[in-house]
């Protein structure tokens, strides 16, 4: 959960001295979203405070006050950088009591420039519309791909369904029109943006459908990248047609943290 990359540490606040930051890894129970932020600005910033806001309900009962989110952010990278990955986590306690709410910043980070090479895998995640702490299952299947010559892993449930990447969401192409899998995942903050301008629709999408589609991308904190290949489907048309999505993206302002 917390990586020694991280530039800071706070928790309700406070900042972490680096040699106990470790020690938050044993965390067991909880919820976060990633963001981008460049200048104190980041893309979709009521959808990072809504995602954490619902989670946390649904976790803990009590809701999360997303002013006090943007304090906590903003206090964590004057004491380091404006430009930043900024992590925030909202842990509960293993004995019931109040949760604690982390937020760690680290050095700011772009998606791969090259497109991506995915291998299916039959795992998906539980509770899968929640961002939540227990990460295994996607983690290891996706360093089991990068072990055979991947780049990452494509989670797939009964049937060859496509669900998600092990971080990310999938989408296709179409002729103009976006195709996301219509089955249990994360509805990532990339993706919702993507969502607010017309052509996005789902549907669901086998792995025996791959065929069907132009081109295909995956989406996180980082922005959106082509994929190149799913097992040994290529899409041809990937890199062209997800650069003007690239641009779109990149096109959306930033909100103020």
């Amino acid at each position: 959960m917390i990586s020694p990359a991280f530039l800071r540490v706070e928790i309700d606040g406070c900042p972490v001295p680096p040699g106990d930051a470790p020690a938050l890894a044993l965390v067991p129970h909880g919820h976060f979203t990633v963001m981008q932020v460049r200048a104190g600005r980041t893309r979709g910033l009521d959808l990072h405070l809504q995602r954490l806001d619902a989670a946390n309900r649904e976790l803990y009962d009590s809701p999360l006050d997303g002013e006090l989110v943007r304090a906590r952010i903003r206090t964590a990278l004057a004491a380091s950088t404006r430009d930043a990955t900024v992590r925030v986590v909202v842990a509960g306690a293993a004995d019931g009591g109040p949760t604690r709410l982390i937020v760690a910043v680290g050095a700011p980070a772009e998606p791969p420039a090259a497109p991506q090479r995915l291998m299916s895998v039959p795992y998906t995640r539980p509770f899968a519309h929640l961002k939540h702490l227990g990460t295994f299952g996607q983690l290891q299947y996706g360093r089991l791909a990068r072990r055979r010559g991947f780049d990452d892993a494509l989670l797939t449930g009964p049937g060859g369904i496509i669900t998600e990447g092990a971080t990310t969401n999938i989408g296709f192409l179409a002729a103009d029109m976006i195709v996301w899998p219509d089955t249990p995942a994360l509805h990532g903050v990339t993706m919702a943006l993507l969502e607010r301008s017309p052509g996005s629709s789902r549907a669901p999408v086998l792995l025996t459908d791959l065929g069907r589609f132009e081109a295909a991308f995956v989406t996180n904190s980082r922005g959106i990248v082509a994929v190149a290949a799913v097992d040994d489907h290529r899409f041809a048309g990937s890199t062209p047609l997800i650069a003007e999505l690239a641009r779109r993206y990149d096109a959306v302002p930033g909100d103020l943290v």
